[in-house]
């Protein structure tokens, strides 16, 4: 079996390249195993593509954060012979947040000891990937921006999200949605639309905390048009889960599918990736993807009878 190991060497703050590449070599010395850093945007994903449709039993390394994991994401969605992992080097590495502890995928030595496996549902939207999230509105336009402010000095993690909630809330909040749901339609202002797969993104934001990533169904809020005040008021309950408290400003749903469409082209965030759109369609994706880990962590959410292999 082949080892790929993809590197942005842009991930995080402070992490040292050479370092880092002479680790791989000291833990993977012996073994089939490559090396590829990227120069530009595109490149993580062009390498997953061409080194899946080789078709050999492969397991990639996506090392950086949430975004490098997304770009493998695409690169090798529908490859069943593809495993993929996060070796985190970015300052969010909110999917490896599912698990029980988040150090040892900041360890290489952490994947040679004991792996083990899962497979877990993708989000498609409009033919692109995403493992967490998939958002539109005031939500899709913090997301996009976190990369930005996390490169400011001190500011990180939930930090760089609260920070790009208040920027966007003086910019602005609710615009107007179409949404087909479970056989219903929802016409009207909304603030955000949130459509998880796994429980966790924005450097620490956990809107679903049972949103269980294996389990075929995704987990939708709608937060209805609200003022800027209402929206400083919920944010903190919001973050960690309590919607439920606001029956009348957030509508929960589970579904597999959702179509939202609007006048003009605006931001979808596909776990911090931006893209533009007015006709959005997004669902469950026909395929999971085979996910390892370190065997010395637990994946926390709730784990079907043979779903993970040793």
């Amino acid at each position: 079996m082949k080892h790929l190991f993809l590197v942005n060497p842009v991930a995080g703050k402070g992490n040292q390249l050479d370092e880092f590449l002479a680790d791989i070599k000291k833990h993977f010395q012996g073994q089939d195993y490559e090396v590829k850093v990227s120069k530009k945007p595109g490149d993580i994903t062009n390498w997953a593509r061409q080194a899946g449709d080789k078709g050999q039993e492969l397991r990639v390394y996506a090392c950086g954060g949430d975004g490098t994991l997304n770009e493998v994401v695409n690169g090798v969605a529908g490859c069943s012979h593809v495993a993929v992992t996060h070796v985190a080097r970015g300052s969010g590495n909110d999917f490896i947040r599912l698990f029980a502890d988040m150090a040892p995928f900041g360890e290489l030595g952490s994947f040679v000891k004991d792996t083990k496996e899962v497979s877990v549902d993708l989000i498609q939207c409009n033919g692109d990937y995403a493992l967490n999230v998939c958002s539109m509105g005031f939500d899709a336009r913090i997301g996009t921006q976190i990369a930005a402010y996390k490169k400011l000095p001190f500011v990180k993690g939930s930090g760089a999200y609260i920070l790009s909630a208040l920027v966007n809330t003086i910019k602005g909040i609710h615009h107007n949605y179409h949404v087909e749901i479970n056989d219903e339609v929802v016409d009207g202002e909304q603030t955000m639309i949130y459509v998880g797969s796994g429980s966790w993104y924005g450097g620490g934001f956990h809107p679903v905390p049972d949103a269980d990533p294996t389990d075929g169904i995704l987990d939708v809020l709608l937060v209805k048009g609200v003022s800027r005040g209402t929206v400083m008021k919920v944010i903190g309950s919001y973050k960690v889960g309590k919607f439920r408290d606001y029956p009348h400003l957030i509508r929960y749903f589970r579904t597999k599918k959702i179509k939202i469409s609007c006048e003009k082209a605006e931001p979808v965030n596909l776990d911090g990736e931006l893209r533009m759109s007015s006709q959005t369609e997004i669902s469950v994706a026909p395929f999971q993807l085979r996910f390892f880990y370190p065997g010395s962590v637990a994946l926390t959410c709730k784990e079907r009878a043979g779903a993970v292999a040793g």
